[in-house]
């Protein structure tokens, strides 16, 4: 696939890496000439200087030939108008990364599609969401629902006292009558390795296994993995940036108790100002002792949003010390991942990741209808239409051609969501929820054409 990356920011150069590593032609382009210069040494892509909203400059980078143009730059204006040239040029697809939460909301009524975007998306709105439901899943550290909510990807590490320890994945299911879960991915306990389970795989301790569920495997896995369910009612947010802000708009709505701290005087007086019914701190949050005077002791959940990742660490593992239940950061740099278990903080948020998540379905065959990468693993949970020329239609489970490296997470028919058995037959119109590894992606796209 030919694919155009306005915009070598943070968010541009990671899909431009995660792309390149599928073997696409990827044309990256901005005006600044030491980002390109970074990115033309450590990738295999073509770097093009220039301003993106130039018409020369994108027919200069084949617009017109490009299967989807990525607009990520830092300003929602260019973005947009980058978008509309390039779909006026010839372009098939257009995706715009945009700052206002408003625009998202109204995208439908604005019809941006006959401007010439085919969507938008907002980095920190994304990591926002993702935020709050985290939250809703206290114990679990990763999540991603399906179908708002009809089946959801949980992840956690095994404790010792999970009762899953020292069972296959067969046995376990054994455990309960009914079948509303099943293990989707798992790694190791000190090592990089992805396992896909199967029926023989057994659970050990220090395991982080994904499972996809439906409500009722919720409540399963709480009890048979020990988790622990916290109610959150009092939240610490420290970094008034957009995350912070669109979280506390959101917390403060759903009727939590939340307080934001902030040590920029504008900015902190400007949340203030447009969120009436949180409490904002104008203070710095790094400052231990200001923590324990607003008793960050009594706080069910601390989230760090700054701009700066270490400090965001570094504070979650203060509120560690003063036994908060519920841990967030947000960083941007990948390797911290593996790290934040060990150390432990309860969940980190990558913005680049979700956007990338967001984006790649763009890329993928067959009609594909959401998709997340499993943090720190090698994995990706994919969500496929089925029409009535797929291969896996009319079939069952057990009688698909699925790889190993493969498996089934479930079915949403009807809005419903169920964990699809072998005896399962697919329909016309559902929607399977899919594992795998990278190398078994094709083979898996090829079932959904």
């Amino acid at each position: 696939m030919k694919i155009l990356i306005a915009g070598a920011g943070e968010v541009g150069y990671h899909l431009a890496k995660l792309f390149s590593y599928e073997s696409h032609d990827i044309t990256l382009i901005d005006v600044d000439e030491e980002r390109l210069a970074y990115a033309d040494k450590h990738l295999d892509i073509r770097t093009l200087e220039g301003d993106a909203t130039s018409p020369t400059k994108l027919i200069e980078a084949n617009v017109e030939v490009t299967d989807l143009v990525i607009s990520v730059t830092s300003n929602q204006s260019i973005n947009i108008t980058v978008c509309v040239f390039s779909k006026q040029l010839g372009c098939k697809r257009t995706v715009s990364r945009v700052s206002n939460d408003d625009l998202i909301k109204n995208k439908d009524r604005l019809d941006i599609k006959s401007l010439g975007i085919d969507e938008v998306i907002s980095p920190e709105a994304l990591a926002a969401e993702e935020m709050h439901l985290l939250l809703n899943q206290s114990g679990f550290t990763d999540t991603f629902e399906f179908e708002n909510g009809a089946l959801k990807m949980i992840g956690l590490t095994l404790r010792s006292k999970a009762a899953f320890i020292g069972k296959t994945v067969q046995e376990a299911a054994k455990v309960y009558p009914g079948i509303h879960f099943v293990p989707i991915a798992m790694q190791r306990f000190g090592t990089q390795y992805t396992i896909i389970p199967r029926g023989d795989t057994e659970f050990k301790r220090g395991d982080r296994v994904y499972f996809v569920t439906d409500d009722e495997g919720l409540e399963e896995l709480y009890k048979l993995t020990g988790a622990e369910k916290r109610v959150i009612k009092n939240v610490m947010i420290l970094g008034g940036s957009n995350i912070g802000r669109t979280l506390a708009s959101q917390l403060s709505s759903n009727n939590y108790n939340v307080k934001l701290i902030e040590k920029n005087d504008k900015k902190a007086l400007q949340i203030a100002d447009s969120l009436p019914n949180i409490l904002v701190i104008n203070e710095d949050g790094r400052n231990v002792g200001l923590l324990e005077e607003e008793n960050i002791e009594k706080m069910d959940a601390f989230i760090a949003v700054t701009e700066n990742s270490e400090t965001n660490i570094m504070s979650c593992l203060v509120a560690n010390t003063k036994n908060v239940k519920k841990t967030i950061a947000l960083v941007e740099n990948m390797d911290y991942f593996q790290l934040s278990h060990n150390i432990g903080i309860n969940s980190l948020v990558n913005k680049k990741l979700i956007a990338a998540n967001n984006i790649f379905r763009y890329i993928r065959k067959g009609d594909l209808v959401a998709m997340t990468k499993l943090n720190n693993m090698n994995a990706e949970l994919m969500e496929f239409k089925v029409k009535s020329t797929s291969l896996v239609c009319g079939n069952s489970i057990a009688e698909i051609d699925f790889p190993r490296t493969a498996v089934v997470g479930g079915v949403i028919r009807d809005g419903k969501g169920e964990i699809a058995l072998g005896d399962f037959v697919v329909k016309e119109g559902d929607h399977v929820v899919v594992c795998c590894l990278p190398k078994s992606i094709k083979r898996v796209e090829k079932l959904f054409c």
